[in-house]
């Protein structure tokens, strides 16, 4: 029966541990897509935009990872 439990464990550390990589990764393609809008529309504005909504969208996959496992 020490099996599952251990799985569980795993499981469990593999979900929180890509909170270290989904944070970061969305706040940085944010700011990405904000400066490709910024080149392509001349404007120097839309990269605050974009990483605005990256950190976001960050925020909400760490709150749905959290609230998923509670």
């Amino acid at each position: 029966m020490p099996e599952p439990e251990n799985k569980s464990l795993w499981l469990q550390l593999a979900r929180y541990s890509q909170l270290a990589f989904v944070l970061p990764a969305a706040t940085l393609v944010g700011w990405l897509i904000g400066l490709a809008l910024d080149h392509w529309l001349h404007t120097t504005w839309l990269y605050l935009a974009g990483l605005m909504l990256g950190i976001a969208a960050g925020f909400v996959e760490l709150i749905r990872t959290v609230t998923r496992n509670g």
